[in-house]
């Protein structure tokens, strides 16, 4: 069994140093994760640090530790760009690199204040195509895609990433709605939370890989 931790890179909690410091603090006392939230707004006049600038900082300061985003709303994002990033990321950390993604919540403010879609099915749907999109270029073999969201010509993108077949893709789900987990069940590994949002539910990466814990609830 492995544990990881993952922080709200927000607030407290915003100042790059203070994440850097804090995972390094972590590998050194052997966990084995390290995981960063992905907003833009969370309050207003909240500080809020990028979690893909910081994650390529991590990657620098660690060795062993496994990093990434906990989760990625990949609806607020082109696919493709989170591919791209996330194949850097896999590359400049030697594998360590593990994908977490999902619609995206809560959707206000991190959505309306900037205009996206806020509605649960529409995300939920563009996050089932994001997903094909960014396994799809990861391949690096030729891939087109015509969606009901998004659009890619037929394009071959390289590098691949370290990992094989590929990054480990975990998705996001907000108990009870089970809609996600059977998305999940086609990936890498689940990160479970429950709607009421009193506890953060272990997420099992499949059998025997790890599991994740949120840090801001003991």
């Amino acid at each position: 069994m492995r544990f990881g931790l993952t922080f709200p890179n927000f607030g407290a909690y915003a100042e790059p140093g203070v994440i850097v410091a804090l995972a390094t603090a972590a590998e050194e006392a052997g966990w084995d994760g390290f995981f960063v939230w992905d907003h833009i707004v969370v309050a207003d006049g909240m500080q809020v640090a990028d979690p893909w600038v910081l994650l390529g900082a991590l990657g620098q300061a660690t060795s062993s530790i496994k990093l990434g985003p906990m989760v990625a709303a990949l609806p607020r994002h082109r696919p493709w760009v989170v591919a791209r990033q996330s194949v850097t990321l896999d590359r400049l950390t030697d594998g360590r690199m593990i994908l977490g993604v999902g619609i995206g919540y809560p959707p206000d403010p991190d959505f309306t204040t900037f205009g996206d879609v806020t509605d649960a099915r529409e995300r939920a749907d563009m996050l089932g195509e994001g997903l094909s999109i960014v396994t799809g270029v990861w391949s690096g073999a030729p891939f087109e895609f015509e969606g009901e969201h998004y659009t890619v010509l037929r394009s071959r993108f390289g590098p691949p990433p370290v990992q094989k077949p590929r990054i480990p893709i975990w998705v996001a789900g907000m108990l009870p709605n089970l809609r996600p987990f059977r998305r999940a069940a086609r990936f890498e590994g689940v990160f479970p939370i429950r709607s009421d949002m009193e506890d953060i539910t272990p997420g099992r990466c499949g059998p025997g890989r790890p599991l994740c814990r949120d840090a801001s609830h003991g």
